[in-house]
């Protein structure tokens, strides 16, 4: 499944309006609405988060010495087994031992910290991520498809690759679902519009490197901007956007300057390299 958005307009779209879970391109979501309080001057980028020693930028980038609850064994088997969501509380205890070994200011991928950042962005609003999202970003970029997927019986309708049931509050930071048609119009729509001041356009997009995406992933240079991925793929185009993946299914979304082509692509099965060599193939032009 893709879609493709061109320069001119057109478009390119094989399922492009099935709706899928977008994984962890939630995070630019997240991001995005995180920058959208810094605009209204409620909530800082580099103050630290209350009680903290951190702050939300470096929570974006994944820098703020926090581990991830990928790391824990018992988590990779309740998902496989089917098993309802921890509560936050205990998932965040279970991971609590494994920061000790995370140098803060080092990258290190974390749903950990965006957990973190969804409950600021709520205390602060004293509002839902989901009720956020729709008011704050998705309504005002003209993109009224996606939710946020908060129980099992929002996914009944859509596309999970290999998946058949899955309780989405594994995912801690939210998982937005939606078409691939929207998830791409609400990046391009993000980076071409002035939803967002330019500095912070510019404070989102501009990485810090990371020294190994993996050596199946198509990356020549790799960063992590505030909830984007960026930097140049094997093709040599330069790309901001997200991969995400889950049980059973996989998500890329990027947008490529050089061409200005926004593609996003969508597979069953665990293979996020597999996505993001086909996106950035499209978005080469």
């Amino acid at each position: 499944m893709k879609f493709v958005l061109h320069a001119d307009g057109s478009e390119t779209a094989d399922g492009a309006d099935v709706i899928v879970p977008w994984w962890s391109y939630t995070k630019t979501l997240i991001a995005a609405l995180a920058l959208t309080l810094v605009r209204d001057r409620l909530a800082s980028l580099d103050e630290p988060l209350a009680g903290e020693p951190f702050s939300l930028r470096e929570l974006l980038q994944h820098r703020a010495g926090l581990a991830d609850y990928g790391a824990l064994p018992a988590y990779h088997a309740a998902v496989a087994a089917n098993r309802d969501a921890w509560p936050a509380a205990y998932l965040l205890s279970q991971t609590a031992p494994l920061h000790e070994r995370v140098t803060r200011g080092a990258f290190c991928y974390s749903n950990v910290g965006y957990l973190l950042i969804r409950r600021h962005l709520e205390r602060i609003m004293d509002r839902s991520l989901g009720d956020m999202l729709r008011e704050r970003l998705f309504a005002p970029l003209g993109v009224h498809g996606p939710q946020l997927a908060e129980r099992r019986d929002d996914l009944d309708a859509m596309r999970m690759g290999s998946l058949s049931s899955y309780d989405p509050r594994w995912v801690y930071h939210g998982l937005v679902v939606g078409t691939l048609r929207d998830a791409v119009l609400l990046l391009h729509r993000l980076l071409a519009t002035d939803l967002l001041p330019q500095n912070l356009v510019t404070e989102m997009r501009t990485g810090m490197p990371v020294d190994d995406p993996g050596s199946d992933r198509p990356w020549l240079t790799a960063a992590y901007g505030l909830g984007t991925m960026t930097g140049t793929a094997h093709n040599g185009a330069h790309v901001i956007g997200h991969t995400g993946g889950g049980p059973g299914s996989g998500i890329a979304v990027y947008h490529f300057p050089a061409t200005s082509i926004t593609a996003a692509v969508f597979i069953g099965g665990e293979h996020s390299g597999e996505t993001e060599r086909e996106t950035f193939a499209l978005g080469k032009g």
